[in-house]
């Protein structure tokens, strides 16, 4: 991995009257992704007059505005600006926090979904998701895949699609990233909470629906609170924000038990610690520096 995102010049093309979209590179990266949270962060911090609405991406970023209130031309100078202090080295740090995400891998409910929309629907009909997984990934069996999805962290690249859902993209070396195709035709139904992959992304579905991505297992907490009942979500009704990183736990089906009562009760808070995330530091060597980060919840 390299940050060649950071010095290389972004593309800026207009959607009408009243957005700005720019495209910092054409596939995701963490030099890429780095930098469209950097262009955000200043962005919002400027609190220029007549931007409305922030959209960070993956690799871009869809910026909304009032062109009666802020010139075009204006706002395009004015995210230069901050481009040009990304490459000189603004982007190189982010301030943010690791968060444990509780998982019942090989869960009940996924695999009835998953028996159900198999013939027309996944690659290998007669398997299961994790085994399919295990074999692209050329690994020996779902243990294997399972370990190697829980054991190094995740970068939430973005949030969206539907309400409060992370895009998740694994923080080691491009060479070791975990990747699983789609399924080769949508689903109807996705239990809510499941844990899923699609191409070399991650995801939690924050709430019941249609889906294509592979399904591991099920979350045991809510990532998406609308009535905001619980702590974790006084202040904003979706639980993840960019730049968050992303600390997988497996659970058996007792301990799984145990945190839905907590959230049933109201007790349930997620475990989580601030960190710095060094980009350069990620870059050199990522398993050494995602152990550094992953101990941060040791004292939590």
């Amino acid at each position: 991995m390299s940050t060649q995102a950071l010095e290389r010049e972004a593309r800026y093309t207009w959607g009408g009257d009243e957005f700005l979209f720019v495209e910092v590179d054409e596939a995701m990266s963490l030099a890429a992704n780095f930098k469209v949270m950097t262009l955000a962060s200043k962005l919002s911090g400027a609190a220029l007059e007549g931007v409305t609405d922030i959209c960070p991406a993956n690799a871009s970023l869809l910026i909304r505005f009032n062109p009666d209130v802020l010139a075009p031309s204006v706002l395009e100078a004015a995210v230069r600006g901050f481009e040009q202090e990304a490459a000189r080295g603004g982007a190189e740090t982010l301030e943010t926090r690791i968060v444990e995400v509780p998982v019942w891998y090989d869960d009940p409910f996924t695999a009835e979904v998953a028996q159900r929309f198999r013939e027309g629907f996944h690659q290998e009909p007669e398997g299961t998701d994790l085994d399919y997984a295990a074999k692209v990934n050329g690994l020996a069996d779902a243990a294997e895949f399972i370990r190697r999805h829980h054991e190094q962290p995740w970068l939430v690249s973005m949030v969206g699609f539907v309400a409060g859902l992370p895009f998740l993209f694994q923080l080691v070396e491009r060479q070791k990233q975990l990747e699983v195709p789609k399924y080769l035709s949508p689903r109807t139904d996705t239990p809510k909470l499941t844990v899923g992959h699609g191409g070399c992304f991650g995801a939690i579905y924050s709430v019941r629906g249609a889906g294509g991505y592979q399904m591991f297992g099920v979350a045991a907490a809510p990532i998406y609170d609308p009535a905001q009942t619980l702590a974790d979500f006084k202040d904003f009704m979706v639980f993840f924000r960019p730049g968050d990183i992303v600390k997988f736990k497996p659970v058996t089906e007792q301990e799984y038990a145990a945190i839905q009562a907590e959230v049933e009760n109201g007790t349930f808070r997620y475990r989580q610690a601030p960190v710095v995330f060094e980009l350069h530091r990620a870059l050199e060597d990522p398993e050494r520096y995602n152990r550094e980060l992953m101990e941060a919840l040791d004292g939590v």
